[in-house]
């Protein structure tokens, strides 16, 4: 199984799926013109993943900016992190945050609350 790496463009995020390190990381902003589209390699890249997974999964996500669209999917994949932690899965989820961005800060809140038997972590950077 390769990694998945997507190169940011100017309304979507830098994707780096590493299966060797365990570390997922989103980067950048997210508003692409179809999310659904956008973001279908990488939840179908996740189904085969998560299976293989024997040690601590890092996810770590760090959004300038997101539309409402790209809201629902990071809920998705949130939910599905949340779910595959229930079934024994180690993961860990790090909301990277700019101090002075109070917005990324509340919707880190948000999410955080949303899925409470995940490990959420809230890191200002």
């Amino acid at each position: 199984m390769d990694n998945l790496e997507i190169i940011a463009t100017k309304s979507s995020p830098e994707i780096n799926f590493n299966r060797e390190t365990n570390i997922l990381s989103i980067i950048g902003e997210s508003y692409p013109e179809n999310t659904t589209v956008f973001y279908e390699p990488v939840f179908q890249w996740l189904e085969t993943y998560i299976d293989t997974v024997q040690d601590q999964v890092t996810v770590n996500v760090e959004l300038i900016y997101f539309n409402s669209s790209s809201s629902k999917v990071l809920m998705d994949l949130f939910e599905f992190f949340e779910d595959h932690s229930e079934e024994g899965k180690n993961i860990v989820v790090n909301w990277i945050y700019d101090e002075e961005n109070d917005a990324a800060l509340e919707y880190g809140e948000e999410f955080a609350e949303d899925v409470e038997s995940l490990t959420f972590n809230l890191v200002e950077k």
